[in-house]
């Protein structure tokens, strides 16, 4: 269990919402995890009873259906899922997606998805990155032209998490391939369109139990009320909710790495050799006091973070900062931990293979580390 003792983000709310997360997760996560893992996907189960619990998109405003809260019940969330050791795309819809048709949809449009989203009845994914195209989306080649009043959509795109899921999909796409990052906009597509097809759930390293998937669109035909917020500015609404993205990856790795941490500790005070534990040997002490150090400045940098973001002051070089510095530290801990446990560590059985093997793509996913330190650099 996380000790949250010393934590300066939360208030006695975030504290009370925690033991819920806590409770749900206890009985409908983890006696499930290995399945997931074997499945390659989490089932429609687990997100209604997340759903009933208030655990979906919590930030939706009172207004709109949701609970009103703020950006650290989310954080809660992300911190014990990843602690639980799942990759369950739960977090996805909640810090991401939600905030798209929140911030930017039609009054029609939050009026048809939000309360579906929240309940867990649909479940949601948003495709940017294509075959040839990763971090640089202004380099993307899925089109949406316009044909009448809607739009004719066609190209692919590839790890998309929940794509096996997903109800709904915010597809970023060019509506006019001769603007460059002006004439890129973002799309709803419902997953029951003519012409719109899933690929193979992908078969990733780690975090197993997220479906991924590539996804095809072939003459897609949606209404043109379906473009998210005004034509043209997909770019511009992308980059500005990538703090939050970010921060949230962070978020997930911090708790991940503490979970690495926690499982060696327990492990090698219980393995012996030579007549002594594991931890009883000088340098396994010295190298679990230097992670704990690490481990210590990191909650301190988490939690200041999420203050920043909570006053709305966190800037896009900040939350960049935050993924690389978190996300390395995630994989350095993991693979420490791994390597404390010896021989048994690269055994599927013990939870810190699971945690090393998911661990390795936060320092890709939302940016890879070295995009993070260009947009650092570029704040110099």
């Amino acid at each position: 269990m996380l000790d949250t003792a010393a934590r300066t983000a939360y208030d006695e709310n975030h504290i009370a919402f925690r033991d819920t997360v806590r409770k749900l997760f206890e009985r409908e996560l983890i006696p499930h995890l290995d399945r997931h893992e074997a499945e390659g996907i989490v089932d429609r189960n687990f997100w209604r009873a997340c759903g009933d619990a208030g655990l979906l998109c919590p930030t939706v405003p009172e207004e709109l259906g949701g609970l009103g809260l703020d950006f650290g019940f989310n954080a809660v969330i992300d911190e014990e899922l990843a602690y639980a050791g799942s990759s369950a795309g739960i977090t996805l819809q909640s810090d991401i997606v939600c905030d798209y048709i929140v911030n930017y949809g039609s009054p029609e449009q939050k009026a048809k998805w939000l309360p579906k989203m929240i309940s867990g009845e649909v479940i949601t994914a948003i495709a940017m990155t294509e075959p040839g195209t990763g971090s640089d989306l202004q380099g993307i080649k899925t089109t949406a032209r316009r044909d009448g009043n809607h739009y004719l959509i066609n190209g692919s795109k590839t790890y998309i998490t929940n794509g096996q899921n997903a109800d709904l999909i915010i597809l970023v796409a060019k509506t006019d391939p001769t603007l460059g990052a002006k004439g890129m906009s973002l799309i709803l597509v419902e997953s029951d369109r003519d012409g719109f097809a899933r690929g193979r759930n992908l078969d990733k390293i780690g975090q197993h139990s997220a479906d991924t998937s590539e996804l095809f669109f072939n003459d897609v035909r949606v209404p043109i009320t379906n473009c998210l917020g005004e034509e043209g500015k997909g770019f511009a609404y992308l980059m500005s909710q990538l703090p939050q993205e970010r921060l949230s990856i962070a978020v997930s790795a911090q708790a991940g790495a503490q979970r690495a941490f926690d499982e060696a500790v327990k492990f090698t005070k219980d393995r012996k050799a030579f007549g002594k534990t594991i931890f009883d040997f000088q340098n396994t002490r010295f190298q679990l006091a230097d992670l704990k150090t690490k481990l210590q400045v990191g909650w301190a940098h988490l939690d200041y973070c999420i203050k920043r973001h909570l006053a709305g002051e966190l800037t896009p070089a900040e939350g960049a900062a935050a993924k690389l510095w978190h996300t390395e530290l995630q994989w350095e801990i993991c693979d420490m931990a791994l390597q404390l446990h010896g021989g048994a560590g690269y055994m599927n059985e013990y939870p810190v293979a699971r945690l090393w093997r998911d661990a390795r793509v936060t320092r890709i996913f939302g940016g890879t580390s070295e995009i993070m330190k260009e947009i650092v650099s570029r704040e110099i």
